[in-house]
């Protein structure tokens, strides 16, 4: 019988996406269908139990990925299950992304008692959000609002709000239709009102490069289209050095069958300056397509926008 072990965070979201793999791989290959030939590892993470300080003061978004590599790297587990908009732009030395599953709605869903828009907010209102690139662009849109940090699962942020901690609040739409909620959405937000983050809404499944075993299994469940439209956003990615600090957002989609349309946006944290591009080509040059975006961004922001947030 075949045996596969798949690592994990433990949040209700992560679980769920971790159970999607396994049953596309038991549906994929029947000698994975037992429910004892596929073991899920559940792996906390440094963002996970940090909970009160934002991840551009603890590290940035490798925290939820560190430990899970540790344990691939060690041969505990045999495949990673990411977010991809949480997988820092390089990986470790030894470690690939095998495999990007069908992306689920890449955009931001918004939370608020005083309506469905960013608009409908009152003067001064309070947004939370542990996102630089939503803060950016809700200040962008909105520079008399308020952001204050707001961290936690889907449901401890709902919570929250629900409780009056904040006046608004934005999720994941992925997320929250991967958790089952989809009709507690209140509104989803256009990629023209807030462009989505990096790969955001597909999960990527990381290997050792020298595993062919794990790799074989994996092959069948790899979305061709979505994987162009990821490597494009993290080409892109890359050439802009980002982190935690950086808010950066990405969003391409097809047009057609095989051009991609990719559109990025570098801004400061607060808003105040912001610089937004386009472009278009061959879905099989994606990954061309983001670097040379991306370049263009850069020479746009310039080396002062860079090192005003202490980035290389």
């Amino acid at each position: 019988m075949a045996h596969l072990r798949i690592g994990t965070r433990g949040s209700p979201l992560a679980l769920a996406q971790a159970r999607e793999v396994r049953d596309r791989l038991g549906a994929a290959h029947p000698e994975l269908s037992p429910p004892d030939a596929i073991d899920i590892e559940v792996i906390r993470t440094t963002g996970d139990w940090i909970q009160d300080r934002k991840l551009s003061e603890i590290g940035g978004k490798g925290l939820f990925t560190k430990e899970i590599e540790e344990a691939l790297i060690d041969g505990r587990i045999d495949v990673a299950v990411h977010s991809m908009k949480d997988v820092p732009t390089w990986l470790p030395e030894g470690l690939e992304i095998s495999a990007i599953l069908p992306r689920e709605d890449p955009r931001d869903a918004f939370f608020s008692p005083h309506g469905a828009t960013l608009a409908a907010l009152p003067p001064g209102a309070v947004v939370g959000t542990a996102s630089l690139r939503r803060q950016a662009q809700v200040l962008r849109a909105r520079p008399d609002l308020t952001v204050v940090p707001l961290r936690g699962n889907v449901q401890t942020r709902l919570s929250k709000l629900a409780a009056g901690q904040v006046d608004a609040t934005l999720l994941a739409a992925a997320g929250l239709k991967r958790l089952g909620m989809a009709e507690m959405i209140q509104a989803v937000l256009s990629p023209e009102e807030m462009l989505p983050a990096v790969a955001q809404g597909a999960l990527g499944l990381e290997i050792r490069c020298d595993d062919r075993r794990t790799r074989d299994y994996l092959s069948a469940l790899n979305d061709a289209a979505s994987s162009k439209r990821v490597v494009a956003e993290r080409a892109c990615l890359a050439v802009l050095d980002g982190s935690c600090r950086t808010p950066i957002a990405a969003y391409a989609e097809f047009e057609g069958e095989e051009r991609l349309r990719l559109r990025a946006l570098l801004a400061m944290p607060d808003g105040s300056r912001s610089w937004a591009s386009e472009d278009s080509g061959p879905a099989e040059t994606a990954a061309e397509l983001g670097r040379s975006l991306g370049e263009r961004l850069r020479a746009d922001a310039g080396d002062a926008f860079f090192t005003a947030l202490g980035e290389t």
